[in-house]
């Protein structure tokens, strides 16, 4: 709430935030904004921005630090560049991406300083609504829009020495979306037909559906990642396209690096069947995995061709490559899998990530568990 006037308001972070107009703008008042602790501090710190204006002439004259010392395009550029060398080339382009084709456009010439919670707010409504090219985005693309802006904030907060918005609790709503998991027959009916045509990537689609391997990571896979001594499957590389800065006339290339976190490093013991048909498939150890061959690979896109004209031909209802990896893990819990065995098997950062995604009682378990107080009855 605003004391009397004074345009100084206690914010829900307990941070109180003072308001002043430094300029006019198409007869709209442009609004500055400092940030402090206290109401006290606020009151100080507007007082010497010695701000004043000029009614008929709309100009505003301030003693306190220019836009273009704290416009959003030189805070964020100094952003990436800070973390560049901690980034993976994939996430560089990533956020590269997201700053010129959301951010930048929207929030390029303001201050970082004069951002305010309600204009993110906005920014996010326009997203969902309108996105890019008028049809919406999906929430989960906003979201990945709104975390590089809250990390560019969060810069601007602590090495920048700006005063801005605190958007840490800022949230996009995520719908539950429906998980496609091959049911048992479909699963047998695709297991038969890849056994029966056991080429090398058929062989890799089996490996993912009964390890729960994703598609980079087949991909990258090469057959000395195969321990036959020991009986299991090391994954260390991941395999991807990602789009080009460098050169304008290739616009993607391929790149093969370490998995995003370190959790998705991991030995995972192949089941018995499964490693016999490895056995009798072996290739040198230089080659890839899918291909028999030391420079040349599959990569994920013509891997998710592969698999939809293999669903295609067993008659099973659609779904994309990353349904073997939902498959595998629900399988696991339908038989009684450790969960946290199942955590590290997957690559997951912690066991509530496999809790939340995939151990979802079905209503005959439910059944089940309620039949125990049965023995309770006095009367049977």
């Amino acid at each position: 709430m605003s004391r009397r006037g004074e345009n100084i308001y206690k914010r829900k972070d307990g941070r109180w935030e003072g308001r002043y107009i430094k300029a006019h703008i198409n007869g709209k008042s442009k609004y500055g904004y400092v940030y402090a602790k206290t109401y006290k501090e606020v009151k100080e710190k507007l007082s010497t921005v010695a701000i004043s204006f000029n009614e008929t002439k709309g100009i505003s004259v301030s003693i306190s630090k220019p836009m273009s010392e704290a416009g959003f395009e030189k805070v964020a550029a100094e952003w990436l560049e800070t973390l560049k060398p901690r980034l993976k080339e994939s996430s560089v382009v990533k956020y590269t991406n997201i700053l010129k084709k959301y951010l930048l456009p929207y929030f390029k010439n303001n201050s970082i300083e004069a951002i305010t919670r309600e204009e993110i707010d906005d920014f996010i409504k326009v997203l969902l609504v309108e996105g890019y090219s008028g049809a919406g985005l999906a929430p989960k693309t906003v979201l990945s829009i709104v975390s590089v802006l809250k990390s560019v904030f969060e810069y601007a907060d602590q090495y920048g020495k700006y005063d801005v918005a605190d958007i840490r609790k800022l949230t996009v709503k995520q719908p539950q979306k429906s998980m496609r998991v091959l049911s048992i027959s479909e699963q047998q009916k695709l297991s038969q037909y890849l056994c029966n045509d056991l080429t090398l990537i058929n062989l890799g689609i089996l490996v993912c559906l009964y390890t729960g391997v994703r598609i980079g990571e087949i991909c990258a896979l090469k057959w000395e990642d195969i321990s036959f001594e020991e009986q299991y499957l090391y994954v260390h590389k991941t395999m991807q396209r990602i789009q080009n800065e460098k050169d304008a006339e290739k616009k993607t290339f391929i790149w093969i690096s370490t998995p995003k976190s370190d959790c998705s490093i991991r030995k995972i013991p192949l089941p018995d069947e499964l490693f016999k048909l490895l056995t009798k498939a072996r290739c040198p150890d230089n080659t890839y995995f899918l291909t028999g061959l030391e420079d040349s690979f599959i990569e994920p896109r013509t891997l998710q061709n592969r698999f939809k004209a293999a669903i295609h031909i067993c008659a099973i209802q659609d779904a994309n490559f990353h349904a073997l990896r939902h498959t595998f893990a629900t399988r696991c819990v339908e038989l009684g899998f450790d969960v946290k065995s199942l955590s590290e098997i997957l690559g997951h950062a912690s066991v509530n990530i496999t809790l939340n995604r995939y151990v979802h009682p079905s209503m005959d378990l439910k059944q089940k568990n309620m039949n125990m107080f049965s023995n309770l009855f006095p009367v049977k």
